[in-house]
């Protein structure tokens, strides 16, 4: 069943970083288009990476799985609608139900160890970090997410391996190729409009 878990969650979130890194400098169709995919796969994913972070009693990297879906979904929505503007009352609710999550996650995380007193809980923060702020930036179409993924990878890929999940700690290195792909093409592709 673990195996399973790793390949449901690792696969669906390898698949969303590929689809993310390949949107960045297409026609804006095809770009929605892609992004659009790279949401849902995420989304699809999230079930299976909650299981497996709270059975390691990893709360506060399972809370985000919790906390980023309404980030996820602002993203998709985004996406969909075809606009630049953003949904200020979606922004708000994603916003409010990151904090409640985090809030959760952190609390129950710090009652269950009875402090900060694990390595992996300062793992944790680091992923929660990344892991909200990078998708809520890339939600608003802000190229700085990438970088925030970037310490969400790492950190995880050393989650992971600290916790016996050497396929789930590859995916999440290769996840970072990615995101590091994602971020150059961006980054490049800005400027080219800044010009």
């Amino acid at each position: 069943m673990d195996l399973a878990l790793q390949v449901w969650g690792g696969g669906f979130y390898l698949l969303n970083k590929i689809f993310f890194a390949v949107a960045e400098g297409q026609r804006e169709n095809r770009q929605r288009k892609i992004w659009i995919a790279g949401w849902l796969v995420y989304i699809l994913g999230v079930p299976a990476w909650f299981i497996i972070l709270a059975g390691k009693h990893d709360w506060i990297a399972a809370s985000i799985q919790a906390g980023v879906v309404p980030s996820m979904l602002f993203g998709l929505y985004n996406a969909f609608s075809h606009t630049d503007s953003t949904n200020k009352t979606f922004d708000r609710i994603a916003s409010l139900c990151t904090c409640i999550c985090l809030a959760i996650g952190i609390s129950y995380s710090l009652y269950d160890y009875g402090g900060l007193t694990a390595g992996s809980q300062v793992l944790e923060l680091c992923i929660m970090l990344g892991f909200l702020v990078g998708s809520y930036l890339l939600a608003k179409k802000n190229l700085y997410g990438w970088l925030f993924f970037m310490l969400m990878n790492g950190c995880m890929a050393t989650l992971m391996l600290l916790q016996n999940k050497p396929l789930l700690s590859a995916q999440q290195l290769l996840s970072l190729c990615f995101v590091i792909y994602g971020f150059n093409v961006a980054w490049k592709f800005s400027r080219k409009q800044a010009c």
